[in-house]
């Protein structure tokens, strides 16, 4: 058995998934989310650094009349090791997951010897527990004092990392790489190489009320203008940039032109260059509807993570953790992929991050998802060693 494998404590990971899995951390749950932030702040204390909980950015949402309101979201954990050392890397989680306090899947159950079906356990209560469990071995290491690293556990990714994007940016700059702990893009372990944008928009639509027998020509429907303005959306798609028209909002009763509706809709440029062609495209599409429905617009939102390219630095991040994967006799792959994550926002910064570090599992999301259970050992020891050639100066 590998040596770093050697310090590993699967039992102990497991327990901790389990223990944490428990916990409900829809994003919009704060109290599930504040109990979930002091189990961590516990388990990371045993890192020889300080740990701190940091209050969430504001946010500002549309709600479905058009009005803009405050949104609350869960406090965010930061652990700091050796801060003032020469080589320093980041290492990123989330908190959070996308079940809500009151949905049915709450529990965990076994669907073999080694699967553990549960909410969160890949995404990503296993992949904090891998990285808090590589770090642990790191530090066993002789060398561990050459490298300093900052921890992020957020408690808002599933929603977009909104009230931590600056936190992410601040805590990327100056470092050298970057770990993120989503799980594998596949259960085999294949990583996420390359990934599209994703931009969030909601646009509010005021016309004007009329009866819809009386008088429907004094009326300015705001849902057919927005009906008008879905379609002009897709429209817009090329093969650099999709649209998904996701809900529209407004209305009253069958007797009344509707004066008030709220689209929202999602992006996913595959190039910075798509998503701001999208951007201004947007602006005199909203023109346009304006002068043909005689209503008036207002838009919120935009591009929340930009594209993930791999430049050459970040292709030598991934070259070496493959290294390290075959020294452990584990075959790294990776595969371009639609979806996104903090590793978007963490390559914006010029900083190379590998973003799927965490566990083997699948069908994230859903009330389906699954942990294979002896990927916590196994991807930990993939993180440790990686974390002591990056402390040895492997990247320089």
């Amino acid at each position: 058995m590998d040596g770093t494998m050697g310090t590993i404590d699967p039992a102990a990971m497991l327990a901790q998934v389990r223990a944490w899995s428990a916990i409900n951390t829809g994003t919009s749950n704060l109290a599930g989310l504040a109990e979930q932030a002091d189990a961590l702040a516990e388990a990371f204390a045993v890192l020889p650094g300080t740990v701190e909980q940091v209050d969430p950015a504001p946010v500002t949402a549309i709600a479905a009349d058009g009005t803009a309101f405050d949104k609350p979201h869960g406090r965010h954990l930061v652990v700091r090791v050796r801060p003032q050392a020469n080589r320093r890397i980041l290492l990123t989680g989330h908190m959070d997951t996308v079940f809500p306090a009151d949905h049915p899947f709450q529990h965990q159950r076994w669907l073999d010897g080694e699967t553990l079906n549960g909410p969160g356990v890949a995404d990503m209560k296993g992949g904090i527990a891998v990285m808090l469990h590589a770090l642990m071995a790191f530090e066993a290491t002789p060398g561990a004092s050459a490298l300093g690293y900052d921890v992020l556990i957020n408690s808002d990714e599933e929603t977009g990392s909104l009230a931590s994007a600056a936190l992410i940016a601040e805590l990327a700059a100056g470092k050298m790489a970057a770990l993120t702990y989503e799980p594998a893009a596949l259960p085999d372990g294949t990583l996420a190489h390359e990934r599209g944008g994703t931009g969030n928009y909601s646009i509010t639509i005021t016309g004007k009320s009329a009866h819809a027998g009386r008088n429907p020509h004094e009326g300015r429907n705001a849902i057919v203008a927005a009906a008008d303005l879905i379609l002009r959306l897709k429209a817009l798609e090329t093969p650099e940039i999709t649209i998904n028209p996701a809900k529209l909002e407004g209305g009253s009763a069958n007797n009344v032109v509707p004066d008030h509706a709220v689209l929202r809709f999602n992006i996913r440029p595959r190039s910075v260059e798509a998503g701001a062609a999208f951007d201004h495209a947007l602006d005199h599409l909203l023109i346009d509807i304006q002068a043909a429905h005689e209503v008036a617009t207002r838009r919120h939102g935009g591009v929340t993570r930009p594209p993930k390219k791999v430049d050459a630095a970040a292709q030598r991040l991934f070259d070496l953790v493959r290294a390290c994967g075959a020294e452990l006799g584990q075959d790294i792959r990776w595969q371009s992929t639609g979806g996104v994550c903090d590793g978007n926002n963490i390559a914006a910064c010029g900083v190379p991050v590998v973003d799927t570090m965490g566990v083997r599992g699948g069908a994230i999301h859903s009330p389906d998802e699954y942990l294979i259970v002896p990927s916590l050992a196994e991807r930990a020891a993939l993180s440790a060693r990686v974390i002591t050639r990056l402390s040895q100066g492997a990247l320089n």
